[in-house]
């Protein structure tokens, strides 16, 4: 199109052969008056091509604006379809999100309380043992003999008291009779009171003796699991030595560690002083999953100046050991339970300026935003203030829509995102 705009008005001819120009010009370019001439025209040629170039670009803007109007977006008076939920009636559950670390209630390193040969091992790795149950098994042998000495020391000096004991009473009857020195008969009462020391000693010994002969048999001092093997059989082992025998966690039940922001410390007291229990979930790394429920126990009795949060411990049943010793969690902690509130799916709450607000769609089908409070906010639920129950809030599409602008619902199903098992 451009090349038949040129050529009507013969700029093909000074374009199209380079060597018939170069001898025009040559020619032309014998006078001034020629050379001026040609220059004009020149001048004028390419004045004229550009005044075509921008009259064809005009024409054709018009044809690609009248193309994008035909989309339903931009034409005036286009009903825009967008996703929608309604609001609803309903509880809605406020919860306090953490990081905790499962504790167990109970840690023991077993030792042996007395130095001997280890003569039998009882446990296996990883067996669940019941307070009092055989672990290990030090030789008696030496034990033993120490409590039959003291039995023998026991009994030679509990006959020598009762001997005392009858010349005690000899003595007695004799210095009533005056037949005696009371002297005589003071000294017998003092031999019968060291002789009962002697005895009470002696009987001291065998206890003795008979506490570190049951120290042979080490038995487990908790309900637990016992960890992995430390010694074997035929090692020798010392007192109170640093070289734990086995090591036992109580695992029923269970607690885990978090902690809570002093902001909300006080709720949280409020609702211990009320006397019911808060129930408390512990969740996997992905928050999908409910490993555990429990209840809160207790809180520490000082906050931590360096991060303004406060140390919680929840207890757990843990009967199918869910939770494992040092375990990271996530927990749930639930505050309180707001019933009768309206409820509405989060993705419906917009902000403007710190201001919140949802898209309302009226009975006859248009739009008009609306100022709301919201009041708690569960996963992908929130309770609002300024909404109806059975209103219909826009969910999705809300970069084409505008005040008063018309719209065709597509309901979708509201409600949070919730862990399973979640109450």
């Amino acid at each position: 199109m451009v090349g038949s705009y040129m050529q009507s008005f013969g700029y093909d001819r000074l374009t199209a052969n380079p060597f018939q120009q170069m001898s025009i010009m040559q020619a032309q370019q014998r006078t001034p008056m020629n050379q001026k001439n040609i220059c004009q025209q020149r001048r004028r040629r390419e004045a004229l091509l550009a005044a075509i170039v921008l009259g064809m670009g005009a024409a054709l803007l018009p044809g690609c604006g009248r193309g994008s109007s035909t989309g339903s977006g931009g034409r005036p008076g286009a009903v825009i379809p967008v996703s929608s939920a309604a609001a609803k009636r309903g509880s809605l559950g406020v919860y306090l999100d953490a990081i905790g670390t499962v504790t167990p209630v109970s840690t023991v390193t077993v030792a042996s309380r007395v130095a001997g040969a280890l003569t039998e091992v009882d446990y296996t790795e990883g067996q669940t043992v019941k307070k009092g149950d055989l672990l290990a098994v030090v030789d008696p042998r030496p034990y033993q003999a120490v409590v039959a000495q003291a039995e023998g020391q026991l009994a030679r000096d509990q006959a020598m008291l009762k001997n005392a004991r009858l010349d005690l009473a000899r003595y007695q009857e004799a210095s009533k009779e005056h037949a005696i020195p009371e002297q005589q008969a003071a000294t017998s009462q003092a031999t019968v009171e060291q002789d009962e020391g002697i005895v009470r000693l002696d009987q001291g010994t065998l206890d003795a003796a008979r506490v570190n002969l049951d120290y042979t048999r080490i038995v487990s001092p908790i309900d637990g699991r016992v960890g992995l093997r430390m010694v074997d059989a035929g090692n020798i082992v010392q007192a109170n030595g640093t070289a734990p025998l086995a090591t036992l966690t109580q695992l029923q039940p269970i607690t885990v560690i978090f902690t809570i922001a002093e902001d909300h410390l006080s709720e949280v007291i409020e609702q211990m002083r009320s006397g019911r229990p808060l129930g408390v979930l512990a969740l996997d790394r992905s928050q999908e999953k409910k490993l555990a429920e429990g209840t809160l126990l207790t809180i520490d009795n000082q906050i931590d100046t360096a991060t303004g949060t406060v140390k919680a411990r929840a207890i757990f049943p843990n009967s199918q050991n869910e939770l494992f010793p040092n375990q990271f969690v996530n927990v749930r902690l639930r505050l309180k339970t707001l019933d009768q509130v309206v409820v509405i799916p989060a993705a419906a709450i917009q902000l403007n300026d710190a201001q919140s607000f949802a898209y309302v769609v009226g009975a006859d089908g248009t739009v008009h935003s609306r100022e709301i409070k919201v009041t708690a906010t569960e996963g992908e639920t929130a309770a609002v203030v300024g909404i109806e129950p059975g209103e219909n809030l826009i969910t999705d599409g809300f970069d084409r829509l505008q005040e008063g602008m018309k719209v065709t619902l597509q309901p979708t199903a509201a409600g949070a995102k919730r862990p399973s098992g979640a109450p």
